[in-house]
């Protein structure tokens, strides 16, 4: 079916509203992790937190929607990701509601974001909440699907932190195999006192911002954001001025070793990234620089640097910017494709921030410090989920 392109990008995350607010922060290395303003938890004192900057007051205002129609804050923040690819893909309403048109997000949050208020109401405490309809890790999904009246195929991924990821993928196999002309895909995750509580049980989360891939790390930050890319095939592009990079190849494993590490051999890990080497009929040699999982704890980084030495002989620049946004979990796979097309588009390479000692197993290291005029022409971004749910992304400059 021809090569399959992103014409369109949305984003919004704790380091910026817009993709051009993302941008910028990643150039200046300037990480959005602190201590949260608006989410409310016991732990918000210990602990920091990838928070976007706008309340759900605030997003419900700039949207134009109104309150008590069961708007969550994942729902609000995914609106606003999927206005702004739309946009910037310059596509009609009319093609946004096509039966051509596919629909792909993810989230893991849903409406738990507000699980306090479904307990009140489920104990006649205080008044009804207006979020019992909305719970369901979907609900996102399906109100942007009632606010621009689509059509088409419409799904929703929950493979922990590779969901966006698989969004995207299987994006791109509804396009390979004819039964679309455009995908929006992505997801949305806001911060909840479910992941917070889930993630300090299993005490991987630390009380400072996170530093991937630095030998003393101690543990992930949590953080929010929405994301959502255009999908169409390169020959059915109306405006080739559109085009923003080419999506080569998607890798898909499980590595069936634990509900939350990865095995030790990083035998997932490794595959993921072999399998999209494979299905974008590239060589390892050909990357130019890995958007590495990077969680920032101890299992992770030290198995995906073990997976790197396995399959390259010489390991290209690679950083996390996880220390950017912090762990945005569904939403993390797509807002790092973004960051890894920034990269193509601009020639440039996005540090792991605050790492002052890289882990010592390894002859590599990730890349420090911002790093312009470099020359990429392939990109790796890898997401890593719960469950052994391993998926690696290409994007290539388009020619």
């Amino acid at each position: 079916m021809g090569e399959i392109v992103v014409t369109g990008m949305g984003a919004i995350s704790s380091i910026g509203l817009t993709i051009a607010e993302n941008l910028h922060s990643l150039q200046q290395e300037i990480s959005g992790i602190k201590k949260a303003k608006h989410f409310k938890s016991q732990y918000t004192e210990s602990l920091v937190f990838g928070e976007i900057d706008q309340s759900d007051e605030e997003l419900l205002s700039e949207l134009g929607l109104e309150k008590g129609l069961g708007y969550t804050r994942t729902s609000l923040i995914a609106i606003k990701a999927f206005r702004e690819a739309i946009a910037n893909a310059n596509l009609s309403l009319e093609e946004v509601s096509s039966t051509r048109t596919a629909f792909i997000s993810s989230s893991t949050v849903g409406g738990m974001c507000y699980t306090d208020d479904l307990y009140n109401d489920a104990n006649l405490q205080g008044t009804p909440s207006e979020f019992v309809k909305n719970y369901e890790g979907s609900d996102h999904a399906l109100q942007i699907v009632r606010l621009y009246n689509m059509k088409g195929i419409t799904d929703v991924i929950n493979t922990a932190c590779s969901s966006s990821a698989n969004a995207i993928a299987l994006g791109a196999r509804l396009l390979e195999t004819g039964k679309v002309d455009r995908v929006i895909a992505g997801g949305s995750d806001c911060l909840a006192k479910f992941t917070v509580n889930g993630f300090n049980s299993l005490r991987i989360l630390s009380e400072e911002p996170c530093k991937p891939f630095d030998t003393n790390r101690e543990g992930l930050s949590l953080g929010e954001a929405a994301a959502y890319v255009v999908l169409e095939r390169k020959e059915d592009v109306k405006d080739p001025g559109n085009i923003q990079a080419k999506f080569a190849g998607f890798g898909i494993c499980n590595d069936a070793f634990h509900p939350s590490a990865t095995s030790d051999d990083a035998r997932g890990p490794r595959m993921a990234m072999e399998l999209a080497l494979k299905r974008a009929s590239l060589q390892s040699s050909d990357i130019g620089y890995i958007n590495a999982h990077g969680t920032g704890t101890p299992n992770n980084d030290i198995t995906e640097s073990y997976a790197f030495s396995k399959l390259f002989e010489q390991v290209p620049p690679f950083s996390s910017t996880k220390s950017y946004v912090g762990h945005t979990l569904a939403a993390a796979g797509v807002i790092e494709a973004i960051y890894s097309i920034f990269a193509l588009q601009q020639q440039e390479l996005y540090p792991s921030l605050r790492v002052q000692e890289p882990i010592k197993d390894f002859s590599f290291r990730p890349v420090l410090k911002y790093t312009p005029e470099t020359e990429i022409k392939h990109v790796l971004s890898n997401s890593f989920g719960f469950g052994g749910n391993c998926t690696s992304l290409i994007f290539s400059a388009c020619t």
